[in-house]
């Protein structure tokens, strides 16, 4: 069985963090503006937007006219400032429902989250028509399309959200766009940080020098504004568990700050973290940290806390995943290795020569 009208992403974006499946328009009414009523005067500035994805956005509370939410039947006023956010138009493609086994963790008529393993890529795209969270949730569905709000890494476990009608997923974009969903991830990262929390703010943007990368734009000359506050949770000298919680939802925004403070995270190859960034160069523990990448081969994200407001209801809904089995067992090494070892602070960088005399230092001591 096949189904289509599937969403299908540009082939850059494959593998987002956060990446924003959701558009903000926003206009203002001429000086010599004739009543007209706010649907038909979307419709005529959103060539081909469909007049119910308007209707559906006014019935969530998505249109706004000068700060205030409006009725279709609104009538637009010279001076007027129209504003709405529509979920991204999905693409046509057909792509077969497929019998992988979901852990679901909630459902009802208008939304399903799901607790996502690592490897599983959310949705269809180049190389990837098979095997993807849509196409599983097509199946338990029973053919019927998922209305996707927001995505996680292929490679980062944790919950994501769907809706199941596009009014439904209409609602909850304004809420990811407004920034009142509740996101909390967990991330094992390089690094000991002298404080507790903190918080990194800087525009993220694709890398000039490597357009399948993103990179921080401090100064704001390029990108969207970011931020991204932070906590340490447990301590292991060479590495940390951290809690991240987003401000923001911008294309691995978790991994490109955490790289931009100089604390990739824990074998992420895509931003350097798959090599030994902290500790010693000692045999054993090459092998140790050798092995904590064999145990986790991604890198150390776990999307742990999804908060939003359900679409019919109104209520607030919030859910908890635990770490998954292969991010538990590397933190546990890590725990061992912290307790029987002296964590000893290293400079930033050293120059070879200060390297080599280090190591025979090191090797004398051993």
């Amino acid at each position: 069985m096949k189904a289509d009208d599937i969403e299908l992403q540009d082939e850059e974006l494959q593998d987002d963090e956060t990446q924003e499946l959701y558009e903000h328009f926003r206009f203002e009414a001429d000086p010599g503006q004739a009543p007209l009523r706010l649907d038909k005067f979307l419709v005529d500035r959103l060539s081909g937007t469909a007049r119910n994805r308007i209707q559906n956005a006014a019935k969530a509370g998505n249109i706004l006219v000068n700060g205030k939410s409006e009725k279709p039947n609104y009538k637009v006023k010279p001076g007027d400032v129209v504003s709405l956010v529509l979920p991204n138009p999905p693409q046509h493609i057909d792509l077969a429902p497929e019998n992988i086994p979901l852990d679901i963790v909630y459902e009802d008529n208008e939304v399903i989250v799901i607790n996502k393993a690592p490897g599983m890529v959310v949705h269809p795209g180049f190389g990837n028509f098979t095997g993807t969270l849509v196409n599983a949730l097509m199946y338990h569905l029973k053919g019927e399309k998922p209305f996707l709000v927001h995505r996680i890494d292929k490679d980062t476990s944790g919950l994501l959200l769907a809706a199941k009608t596009e009014q439904a997923q209409t609602f909850l974009a304004k809420q990811f766009f407004d920034h009142t969903t509740e996101r909390k991830y967990q991330a094992l990262v390089w690094g000991n940080f002298e404080e507790d929390e903190g918080t990194v703010t800087g525009n993220i943007a694709r890398s000039v020098q490597d357009r399948k990368v993103m990179a921080v734009f401090p100064d704001a000359s390029k990108g969207k504004h970011a931020v991204t506050h932070y906590k340490v949770v447990e301590r292991f000298g060479y590495v940390s568990l951290i809690e991240c919680v987003l401000e923001t939802g911008r294309t691995h925004q978790i991994r490109c700050h955490m790289r931009y403070i100089k604390h990739p995270l824990f074998n992420d190859a895509t931003y350097g973290g798959d090599k030994i960034l902290k500790g010693t160069t000692f045999t054993k523990y090459k092998q140790f940290v050798e092995n904590c990448f064999e145990l986790l081969p991604r890198q150390a994200l776990h999307a742990a806390t999804l908060g939003f407001t359900h679409p019919a209801t109104g209520k607030r809904l919030r859910f908890e995943s635990a770490l998954p089995q292969d991010m538990e067992q590397v933190l546990e090494k890590w725990r061992v290795y912290s307790k029987n070892r002296e964590y000893q602070a290293e400079p930033e960088a050293l120059t070879p020569k200060e390297q080599r005399e280090r190591e025979k230092l090191l090797n004398l001591k051993k």
